[in-house]
């Protein structure tokens, strides 16, 4: 795959995930006001949730998978699964361990959990 094909796939993806993380911050912003949660755990639940949104989108739009999804959608699983951790380890580390303000350390956390989770899903999961 040629340079500006990766390039502009990375960019579908960011666009695609945006929908996914506007999911995520919504739930993070929401439960952490009302109380409800530390904002290693909204960001967590919310995360999980966006996570959901963004296989369907990924699937059709990003890579354009004609893989069976009973063969992707574990694997896209998987990775967001290690997505939600990265993201709930960097969350307590920036939140808690740095004192950053929640919400600024949510955006550092989402473009390094971008990175990492796109990296994993062009690799493995939709690999065609």
């Amino acid at each position: 795959m040629s340079d500006v094909r990766l390039a502009r796939r990375f960019v579908v993806y960011a666009g695609v995930g945006a929908i996914g993380t506007l999911t995520q911050y919504a739930i993070l912003i929401a439960l952490v006001h009302s109380g409800s949660t530390s904002p290693a755990i909204g960001s967590m639940i919310g995360a999980t949730l966006g996570a959901i949104v963004n296989y369907g989108l990924n699937r059709r739009i990003t890579f354009r998978s004609s893989s069976n999804p009973l063969s992707t959608a574990p694997k896209f699983a998987i990775v967001a699964l290690l997505g939600v951790l990265a993201n709930g380890v960097c969350m307590k580390f920036f939140a808690t361990s740095l004192e950053l303000n929640y919400v600024l350390a949510q955006l550092v956390t989402t473009a390094l959990v971008l990175g990492l989770t796109y990296l994993f899903n062009s690799v493995w999961t939709f690999n065609d």
